[in-house]
């Protein structure tokens, strides 16, 4: 029986290709498609929702809703250096007015989350690529609606490597980590998947010359348009060697769990401000969170771009 996921995220590159991977992978029911403030702002983020599902098109349509449009406390902080103005990179998508594939929640994206959790008690499981702003506000609102989630899987954190946002900070902690606090310490069956392991997936030019291109269909071209890849010089238009794949890993460690080691940690997020402003900190105590710190690249590599075909 396909798992019933709902995705939160702030569609940017990488959200968008593990929409992709998610929509395209039968282990998977996505239910919904919820937005938050992230890479790109709100309503710039619900555009690409729409977008990447017209391109997608899915057989049952997904409920979608908007989340929050700023961080618990402080300001927002957007990607556009990484993922363009627009979110997706130099992909185009036109939507086409009447030719709709999904449905619009009335609410919030967090009333959403609270409403399916308890339609679907320990059924259904929350990926998060985004910030985790929505989910702390649902926790604020009703702990006891969100706690009927069978899991979380969250892309976020830098736990025995580098950051990418400050040398101790990844990007979707920093941007709210009063939100990762209140996640981290709310008992919730989590899954982390950082950058400890999504350093390790990553597209190259020869695998986008032997892999993707050969696939010739909208969703190859969407990827090499999206990441920044000229297919005339053959090189990336950022003048990067490789793309990480953050945040299609944590929907692959969704499909497949044996493509990651975990560790059971004390995990908590630093929200004092300073050098060290949304680290993830392992501390001692009891262990509240399955950190990846292992994964079979290839195996997950393998996964992602058979999807795309």
């Amino acid at each position: 029986m396909a798992k019933k996921v709902i995705i939160d995220c702030d569609v940017g590159v990488d959200d968008a290709l593990a929409l992709i991977l998610a929509f395209h992978s039968p282990e998977l029911e996505v239910k919904a498609v919820t937005g938050v403030n992230g890479n790109v702002s709100l309503n710039q983020v619900f555009d690409n929702i729409q977008k990447v599902l017209s391109l997608i098109q899915p057989k049952h349509k997904p409920i979608i809703a908007k989340g929050a449009d700023q961080p618990l406390k402080g300001q927002a902080l957007y990607a556009h250096s990484v993922h363009g103005k627009s979110g997706l990179g130099e992909a185009k998508i036109d939507l086409i007015k009447g030719k709709e594939w999904w449905k619009v929640f009335p609410s919030s994206a967090y009333d959403l989350i609270t409403q399916m959790a308890q339609e679907f008690p320990g059924e259904l499981t929350l990926i998060a690529t985004g910030p985790l702003t929505n989910l702390a506000l649902g926790l604020q609102k009703d702990i006891e609606g969100i706690k009927k989630l069978k899991e979380i899987v969250i892309m976020g954190g830098a736990v025995r490597t580098r950051g990418n946002i400050t040398p101790f900070a990844e990007f979707n902690i920093f941007s709210d980590p009063l939100a990762a606090k209140i996640v981290f310490g709310s008992g919730l069956p989590i899954t982390l998947v950082p950058l400890d392991v999504t350093h390790q997936v990553y597209l190259t030019h020869s695998l986008i010359e032997e892999r993707i291109r050969p696939i010739n269909n909208p969703f190859s071209e969407f990827t090499i348009d999206a990441i920044g890849y000229d297919l005339n010089t053959r090189k990336f238009r950022r003048g990067t060697d490789l793309i990480y794949l953050h945040d299609p890993l944590a929907v692959g460690v969704t499909i497949k769990a044996d493509l990651v080691k975990k560790e059971r940690l004390s995990l908590n997020v630093e929200t004092q401000e300073g050098a060290r402003f949304g680290q993830i900190l392992e501390a001692e105590g009891t262990p509240n969170i399955e950190a990846c710190l292992e994964v079979v690249s290839k195996g997950f590599l393998d996964l992602f771009l058979s999807r795309l075909g």
